[in-house]
């Protein structure tokens, strides 16, 4: 049985204009697929991994699926020059520390990191409580140190009540190829 997907992250709509058209998406722990489908309609091809993909491929049959333990296995998209690399990377709602620089990595020149997670301080609203699960004050920026970061939020949400850090960053451009960022992107 199909069941409704859950809209995508406000954070997610609010900055994907910053991906350039067509470029391939990465989504991070996937899930049911809510950011792999919103992408898949705005024109961008999908490559989706995570523990368990069944929901996604119901869901968003064009998406490219990877089912992958990413905490306790290699990384799944790893080339013999590294990294599969991508336009966008999105990652919502997940937080594994010691993938941070494989998904940094993971970025095309220019390309768009799309990252919300919990944060510290969620552990007073609900789950996540693990300090294991929740960002601390700053540490994606922390993450971010080597990107251009257009947006950055840290604090408390309502309804429902959760503590999040997010971040919208782009990747260094290559030497002489168009700048990435704000100049060739409105906000």
């Amino acid at each position: 049985m199909t069941h409704a997907l859950a809209a995508p992250s406000s954070w997610i709509t609010r900055w994907a204009h910053l991906l350039a058209p067509g470029c391939t998406v990465l989504d991070v722990a996937c899930g049911s697929g809510r950011h792999l489908r919103y992408f898949a309609q705005r024109g961008h091809a999908v490559f989706g991994v995570d523990q368990d993909v069944a929901a996604a491929r119901q869901q968003v049959g064009t998406a490219t699926l990877m089912q992958a333990d990413i905490e306790n296995g290699p990384w799944p998209l790893d080339t013999a020059s590294g990294p599969r690399r991508f336009g966008a990377v999105v990652v919502t709602n997940y937080l594994w520390r010691p993938l941070l620089p494989t998904l940094l990595h993971s970025l095309a020149p220019g390309g768009v990191l799309l990252y919300e997670t919990f944060a510290a301080g969620n552990e007073t609203v609900g789950r996540p409580a693990r300090p294991d699960f929740l960002l601390q004050p700053g540490e994606l920026l922390q993450v971010c140190a080597g990107l251009q970061v257009v947006a950055y939020e840290n604090g408390f949400l309502p309804d429902p009540d959760r503590f999040v850090q997010r971040v919208a960053a782009f990747a260094p451009a290559l030497p002489g190829s168009a700048p990435a960022g704000i100049p060739r992107h409105t906000l």
